[in-house]
């Protein structure tokens, strides 16, 4: 099974990817995690990536497929979460044309739907554990009184630079902008649901899980 994980930035999109990792044996293909990857591989297309961000330019559109095209050369048998990509209509069209090329369909788009000043309310009190990642919330999931992360014991904790209300808000109009459109491009396609995205982690996790056993 492939499905995309669709919302605004800070919705849980990443948690969510990972639990399903854990409790499915799904892959996510977080953008950002490949194009890292790849700049550090050595491979043909890594050079590619390097040399654009070392100019500072934007990775394009082929190469970001190009990037999920090997991924999807190696089959993970319970199937690939999308992270981060598509972002726009034209990447939607050349993502559906990949799967196609390759035998493969997409079968969930699950949109994380938040209310925008409780989304910047949350992401405002948010760090996350430097070793493993794991999402703290100042309110909701304070770091443990030991100061140790629950997950991987790590002590260290961190804060995102643009995790302030102006920089969320910036972050969110790009978003509204670009990628809501997905959201009636994959409805008329059959394959669009929502979730409330504000939920508690696990509540949010279980209407995931309902929404993939349809």
């Amino acid at each position: 099974m492939n499905i995309i994980l669709l919302g605004p930035p800070g919705a849980g999109k990443g948690t969510q990817a990972r639990r399903l990792e854990e409790t499915r044996g799904m892959k996510q293909l977080s953008t950002g995690d490949m194009l890292r990857a790849a700049k550090d591989s050595g491979t043909e297309m890594g050079q590619r990536v390097a040399e654009v961000m070392a100019r500072g330019e934007l990775v394009t559109d082929d190469i970001v497929i190009g990037l999920i095209r090997e991924q999807l050369q190696d089959p993970n048998p319970s199937g690939f979460i999308f992270d981060g990509f598509p972002r726009t209509l034209k990447q939607a069209d050349a993502l559906g044309e990949l799967l196609h090329e390759m035998g493969q369909d997409l079968d969930r788009v699950i949109e994380l739907r938040v209310d925008d000043d409780a989304l910047v309310a949350r992401i405002t009190a948010r760090s996350t554990c430097a070793s493993c990642g794991e999402v703290y919330n100042d309110h909701t999931k304070p770091i443990p009184a030991d100061g140790k992360c629950e997950k991987c014991g790590g002590t260290e904790f961190k804060r995102r630079s643009d995790d302030n209300a102006e920089s969320l808000r910036t972050r969110l109009l790009a978003y509204y902008k670009q990628t809501s459109p997905l959201v009636g491009y994959y409805y008329v396609k059959g394959v669009h649901t929502t979730v409330d995205g504000l939920a508690e982690i696990d509540e949010v996790g279980s209407q995931i899980v309902g929404a993939l056993d349809l």
